[in-house]
C-alpha cells in the first residue's frame, strides 16, 4: 500500500515572501524559482479572494481542490500563511496545519536568533515538522 502523500509544505510571511518550503517526495520536485512563484501567487489569490468575497469577514481561500491534488491553507492572526499540497481527499489537513503552526510558535518564534519575516533556518523546527508529517502519514494509512 502506498503512503498517503503530503507533497509539500509552504510557509509565507504576511507580505507574501516564502519563508519555508519543504518537499516530501512529490513526483515533480519544484526548483527554488517555482516555489517562490507559487508562494507569491497563492498569497495574491488569497488576498484577492478576501476582497471579492460576498460574505463579510471572509478570511480567504482555505481549500483549493484540483484534479491531481488539494491545497489546504491556514492563516494565523498575524497574517502568516501555512499551506500543504497533498493528495486529493486527504483528511484532517486543518488539524495538521494547526499542529505545524504550534511548532512554528514553539521553535521559530521563541528562538532568540530568528528574525521576523526572514527565512526559517531552525533544525529543531525541521525535526519536529518531519515527526508531525510522519505521524500524519501513519494516521492516514489507517483510513
Amino acid at each position: 500500500m502506498a503512503q498517503p502523500a503530503i507533497y509539500s509544505l509552504f510557509i509565507i510571511n504576511k507580505s507574501g515572501g516564502l519563508i519555508y518550503y519543504k518537499d516530501y517526495g512529490s513526483a515533480g520536485r519544484m526548483d527554488t524559482n517555482d516555489s517562490l512563484r507559487l508562494a507569491s501567487l497563492w498569497h495574491s489569490m488569497h488576498a484577492i479572494s478576501q476582497q471579492l468575497s460576498p460574505i463579510p469577514g471572509c478570511t480567504g481561500i482555505d481549500l483549493l481542490q484540483a484534479h491531481n491534488f488539494d491545497l489546504h491553507c491556514f492563516q494565523s492572526l498575524t497574517g502568516t500563511k501555512f499551506f500543504v499540497i497533498c493528495e486529493t481527499g486527504a483528511q484532517n489537513m486543518e488539524t495538521l496545519l494547526k499542529a505545524i503552526y504550534e511548532l512554528y510558535t514553539d521553535f521559530v518564534l521563541k528562538n532568540p536568533f530568528y528574525e521576523m519575516e526572514m527565512p526559517i533556518r531552525c533544525e529543531l523546527f525541521d525535526l519536529n515538522i518531519a515527526q508531525v508529517i510522519q505521524k500524519d502519514r501513519l494516521a492516514l494509512l489507517g483510513r
